[in-house]
């Protein structure tokens, strides 16, 4: 019997903690939560450099059914994945920007309101704009070995079961008790 770390923060918030041993095992719990994000979701993932953000963000891209070859948009600030006929993926790095003015005044907070899945490399830089609605994939450690934190709020209490339920798709991931 496998024990996973999941509670309820508060009543809007619940959380797993996950090791994650292989890059492989990062881009396939992204994968998970690819296939159940909706337009309108905001991921949101925050960690060290080369902590696993893109690699997260290529699972999560995979898992929608985009098969763009995903790139960190460090320099373009966005990147947008898919067509018309399928769910966009906003690929946010923010690292570069001076906080959430520069977001707001670059008109990035439009995406939030376009019909896509908004998935934003350093979030917590601009945390206080977020939609209150959001995933949060918090990274710590880098190489190949990570732990990687999801914090949901209602909306995602499901995705983060269905993720506990799931681990067992791959090795390198493991439930930290």
């Amino acid at each position: 019997m496998t024990i996973v770390k999941m509670q309820v923060i508060t009543e809007m918030e619940s959380r797993l903690i996950l090791r994650s041993a292989r890059e492989d095992a990062t881009e396939y719990l992204g994968k998970i939560l690819g296939e159940h994000l909706r337009s309108g979701d905001v991921v949101v993932l925050d960690g060290d450099l080369g902590a696993g953000k893109t690699v997260m963000t290529r699972g999560i891209a995979n898992g929608m059914g985009l098969h763009d070859r995903v790139a960190s948009p460090t320099y373009t600030i966005v990147r947008e994945y898919g067509d018309e006929s399928s769910t966009k993926m906003f690929h946010f790095d923010v690292y570069r920007l001076d906080g959430e003015d520069d977001f707001v005044f670059s008109g990035l907070d439009e995406y939030f309101d376009r019909n896509g899945v908004c998935v934003i490399e350093w979030g917590l830089r601009i945390a206080s704009i977020l939609p209150a609605e959001k995933l949060s994939v918090l990274f710590r450690g880098s190489g190949d070995t990570r732990d990687i934190e999801l914090i949901g709020t209602e909306r995602y209490f499901e995705l983060i079961d269905l993720v506990r339920t799931r681990l067992s798709e791959v090795s390198g991931l493991e439930p930290l008790l």
